[in-house]
C-alpha cells in the first residue's frame, strides 16, 4: 500500500512538471506574441480569429478518440505523444512566412494539448476518486503556473529584444523540449502506477460509451458550460491584448502584466476552489463563477485605467477558476470508472469547440461597427445563457432519474 501511494505521488508530481513546461511553452507561443506576429505577416482583421483558433481545432477532432483509447491501452503512450508535439511544434514557427503557414503550425501545435490534457485528467480522476476536485485542480494549477508565467516572459522577451519573434520562439522551444525530456524520464520507467482501466473494450464498446455520455443530460449541461467558458476565455485572451494596446495605449510589458495577472489569479484560486467543491458540491461554485465572470468581462470595454483593468483581469481569473474547479470533477463523477477517459475527452472536445469559435465569432463582431463594446457584451450574453442551460439540464436529469 505504501509503495502504491508513493508510486501515485511520483506519477502525480511528474505529470504536473510535464504539464507546467508544456503549457508554459504553448502559451508563450501565443500570448502576447500571436496577434503582433500575425499582424506583421499581413493577416486580415477578419482572419485573425482563424489564426488564433487553429490550435484548438485538433481538440475537436482527436480529444475524444485519444482519451477513449487511453481507457483501453493505457495513458503512457498518449501522454508521450502529446509531449513530443509540445517539443517539436515551437521550432516550426521559425519558418513561418505567411498567415496561412502560421495557421498550419498552430494547427499542429494544437494536437499536443488535445491529447495530453484529457488523458492526464482521466489518470488523476481514477487515482484520486475521493479528491478529484482538489487533485485535478492542483494539476491544472501547475499547468496554469506555466500559463501565468508565459505572458510575463513573452512580454519581457519581446520588450527586451525589440520585438524579436525569432528569439521568443527559440525560448518557446526550450520549454517544450524540457517537457519532453521529463516525460521520457518518467515513461521509461515501466514499474509504476497502472494508468489504464481495461484492455478488453472493443470499438463497439467505445462507441457505446460515447453514446452513454451524450445521453446524459447532466454531462451535456456541464459540457456546454465548459464550452462557453472557453469560448469567452479564448476571445478575451486574444482580443484583450488588442484592446489594451489599441484603445488604452499600453505597451507590451504592461499588457503582459495584466494578462499574466489574470492567470496568476487562476493559479491561486483553482486548488482552493477544487477542495471546496469536494466538500460542498459542484453546482454552487459553477453558478457563482458564471455570474462573477459576467461582471468582470462586461466591465472591460468601460475601463481605461491600468489599475482598474488589472483588477478586472484578476477578478475574471478567479471567477474562471471557480467554474473550472468543478466542471471536470463533476463530469467524472457522473460516469462509471470505465468511461472516465472518454468523459474527459468529450469535455475537452466541447472545451475546444468553444475555444475555437470564441475568437472566430468574436472576430466577426469586432470587424463590424460594434468593435470591442459589442464583442465583450456578446460574451456576457453567452455566459448568461450557459447558466440557464446548466440549471435546466440539472432539473431535467433529476426528472429523468425520478
Amino acid at each position: 500500500m505504501f509503495r502504491l501511494k508513493r508510486s501515485q505521488a511520483v506519477f502525480f508530481v511528474v505529470l504536473c512538471a510535464v504539464g507546467f513546461f508544456a503549457i508554459l511553452s504553448s502559451t508563450m507561443s501565443k500570448n502576447p506574441v500571436l496577434k503582433p506576429f500575425a499582424a506583421s505577416l499581413g493577416t486580415p482583421d477578419d482572419l485573425l480569429g482563424v489564426v488564433a483558433s487553429a490550435s484548438t481545432i485538433p481538440g475537436i477532432l482527436v480529444s475524444l478518440p485519444a482519451a477513449s483509447l487511453s481507457d483501453v491501452f493505457g495513458r503512457r503512450k498518449l501522454l508521450l505523444f502529446g509531449a513530443f508535439v509540445f517539443a517539436s511544434a515551437p521550432f516550426l514557427y521559425l519558418g513561418v512566412d505567411s498567415w496561412w503557414t502560421l495557421a498550419l503550425v498552430r494547427f499542429y501545435h494544437g494536437f499536443a494539448t488535445a491529447v495530453f490534457v484529457p488523458v492526464a485528467e482521466a489518470s488523476i480522476a481514477l487515482l484520486y476518486p475521493a479528491k478529484r476536485g482538489e487533485r485535478m485542480s492542483l494539476f491544472n494549477s501547475a499547468t496554469a503556473v506555466g500559463r501565468a508565467l508565459a505572458p510575463f516572459l513573452g512580454g519581457y522577451l519581446l520588450f527586451a529584444t525589440n520585438e524579436s519573434f525569432f528569439s521568443l520562439y527559440v525560448a518557446v522551444g526550450v520549454a517544450g523540449v524540457t517537457s519532453l525530456v521529463i516525460a521520457f524520464l518518467f515513461l521509461a520507467e515501466r514499474k509504476t502506477v497502472t494508468l489504464q482501466v481495461s484492455g478488453e473494450r472493443s470499438a463497439r464498446g467505445i462507441f457505446g460509451g460515447w453514446l452513454t455520455i451524450v445521453k446524459n443530460t447532466r454531462v451535456l449541461g456541464v459540457s456546454f458550460v465548459q464550452a462557453i467558458q472557453y469560448y469567452v476565455f479564448g476571445a478575451v485572451e486574444f482580443f484583450l491584448v488588442g484592446y489594451l494596446t489599441d484603445v488604452v495605449g499600453l505597451n507590451l510589458l504592461l499588457v503582459g502584466a495584466i494578462t499574466g495577472s489574470q492567470i496568476v489569479a487562476l493559479v491561486v484560486a483553482r486548488p482552493l476552489m477544487g477542495r471546496l467543491s469536494d466538500r460542498i458540491g459542484r453546482t454552487k461554485p459553477i453558478l457563482v463563477g458564471i455570474v462573477a465572470s459576467c461582471v468582470f468581462v462586461g466591465a472591460v470595454p468601460f475601463a481605461f485605467d491600468f489599475w482598474v483593468l488589472l483588477l478586472l483581469a484578476v477578478g475574471y481569473g478567479v471567477s474562471f477558476a471557480i467554474v473550472l474547479s468543478s466542471t471536470s470533477p463533476l463530469v467524472s463523477d457522473l460516469v462509471p470508472a470505465s468511461l472516465v477517459g472518454a468523459s474527459m475527452g468529450f469535455l475537452s472536445t466541447m472545451m475546444d469547440v468553444g475555444q475555437t469559435l470564441g475568437p472566430i465569432v468574436s472576430g466577426l463582431i469586432f470587424a463590424s461597427s460594434l468593435r470591442y463594446l459589442g464583442l465583450f457584451l456578446s460574451l456576457v450574453l453567452l455566459l448568461v445563457v450557459s447558466a440557464a442551460v446548466f440549471v435546466v439540464s440539472k432539473r431535467s436529469h433529476q426528472v429523468l432519474d425520478g
